[in-house]
């Protein structure tokens, strides 16, 4: 029997039999090989998501990956047998942010698989054909299933715009930063540090390709070029600011709770900083981790630390929010 996630409520879930959803025009049924699970999921189960970003009952799972089965009209019967990942947000097409490539910023409204939409965490999800990203044949599914937050993460190597020979840093050293890593390893920087608050993590990001790592009770340096901030901690946009030159560049990526420290608006503007942020994935960043990940220069695989069946949902939560160090990324298989 085909089983699937529901999350009927907060705090309440159960494991119910999945009838797969035959494809409408413009859609994709794929057959789910993985799916992550990141602490927007364990939001999800605990009821505390922002309000309007989570609908009940739902089945989660937004990090993903498969293989196409079956279209629906008016979509290439050349994409049924390919491994495929899928973007999330499930914008409009038709606004002015659509338009300009912003799909993140689409102006009728929030809607994203996992969130809003039926997830990843049942034996197959279908959704619209042009949110999916075709994979090399030989492609590693296991691997594939993360490169959703690594596609957030170009979004902001994207925006970034870290130019060889620049000294770039990265704050946090969760899944998130250990893509920032890599991403900017890829540019030739002169300089990559990794600032956390782990120091096993050290021997990863070094592997990874940074040349420095630091705890951020360590003495840090003021004069990088660019930071981008992935951790998400009350303090870490200010830490990530710290790192910067004059007229260096940040990129905010984590989303801290209510009473986090605020940016100083005179610091910014007397130091004239550049600064950005990141939720989602837009078309563009997808299209560049898929790239990445295929000539080799991602490499996700090692970040996984658990593989467990849907029946162990709860194991999977409790998991990602446990603050043990030897768990990195969880991932379920239906």
């Amino acid at each position: 029997m085909s089983s699937a996630v529901v999350v009927g409520a907060p705090g309440e879930h159960e494991l119910v039999e999945h009838t797969p959803r035959a494809p409408g025009a413009g859609e994709a049924l794929v057959r789910v090989h993985a799916v992550g699970i990141c602490g927007s999921d364990r939001e999800v189960y605990q009821g505390n998501r922002p309000e309007g970003y989570v609908r009940y009952p739902l089945t989660p799972g937004h990090e993903w990956s498969g293989t196409v089965e079956a279209v629906g009209p008016a979509v290439p019967e050349s994409l049924v047998g390919r491994k495929v990942v899928g973007e999330g947000f499930r914008n409009c097409q038709v606004c002015d942010r659509c338009h300009a490539g912003e799909t993140t910023l689409c102006t009728d409204g929030y809607e994203e698989t996992g969130f809003t939409q039926p997830g990843a965490m049942a034996a197959t999800l279908t959704l619209p054909a042009r949110l999916l990203h075709a994979l090399p044949d030989d492609a590693d599914l296991t691997a594939a299933a993360l490169l959703e937050p690594a596609a957030c993460i170009a979004a902001a190597a994207i925006k970034a715009n870290a130019r060889p020979g620049e000294r770039v840093a990265v704050v946090g050293t969760g899944t998130l930063g250990i893509f920032a890593v890599q991403f900017l390893r890829a540019g030739s920087p002169s300089e990559l540090l990794v600032v956390g608050t782990r120091p096993d993590r050290a021997e990863l990001s070094k592997t990874f390709g940074a040349t420095d790592f630091r705890t951020r009770d360590q003495e840090l340096p003021d004069d990088f070029d660019v930071v981008i901030e992935t951790a998400g901690s009350a303090t870490a946009a200010n830490t990530a600011a710290s790192l910067l030159r004059r007229g260096g560049r940040l990129v905010l990526t984590g989303i801290p709770a209510a009473g986090a420290d605020g940016l100083d608006p005179t610091d910014l503007v007397v130091r004239q900083l550049e600064v950005h942020t990141v939720f989602g994935a837009p078309p563009d960043a997808w299209s560049h981790t898929v790239r990445v990940f295929g000539a080799g220069l991602l490499d996700p695989l090692p970040l996984v630390t658990h593989e467990l069946p849907l029946e162990e949902f709860p194991r999977a939560i409790e998991l990602v929010g446990s603050g043990d160090p030897t768990v990195g990324k969880v991932l379920l298989k239906p």
